[in-house]
């Protein structure tokens, strides 16, 4: 069982990026995904929440309104489109997996998620 993010990169403030993450050996289009990231001295934090059927989404106010999760169950493929970047957005992105009722009441809490991609960096210079 393997989720893998990609899309990161450089991008000047400003930019944007498109962050993708894809399931193997599991069933991603059952599970709820979040988004992780990490900036460099900092503790793992949740930015971007996405129920199992896509209905219900859920963002960190830092991102709101520049962030926009959305995932293709056909495709078992969940993105996190990132705009108006900003050098705080700095940092290694995570995506992960959970199930269940908890996750969807705590959906940033990372201790309820199963499965971690294994992070894509993303740079924003100033």
């Amino acid at each position: 069982v393997q989720l893998q993010a990609s899309g990161g990169g450089l991008v000047q403030a400003g930019g944007s990026l498109r962050l993708s993450c894809a399931g193997s050996g599991l069933s991603l289009d059952s599970a709820a995904i979040a988004w992780f990231r990490q900036a460099p001295g900092k503790e793992r934090e949740g930015i971007s929440y996405i129920s199992a059927g896509g209905g219900s989404t859920y963002y960190v106010d830092s991102v709101k309104g520049r962030f926009t999760i959305s995932r293709d169950n056909a495709k078992t493929m969940v993105y996190l489109q990132m705009n108006s970047l900003k050098p705080e957005d700095t940092g290694l992105y995570y995506c992960a997996a959970g199930w269940g009722a908890r996750v969807a009441s705590s959906p940033l809490n990372r201790d309820l998620y199963w499965y971690w991609g294994q992070g894509t960096l993303v740079t924003v210079s100033s």
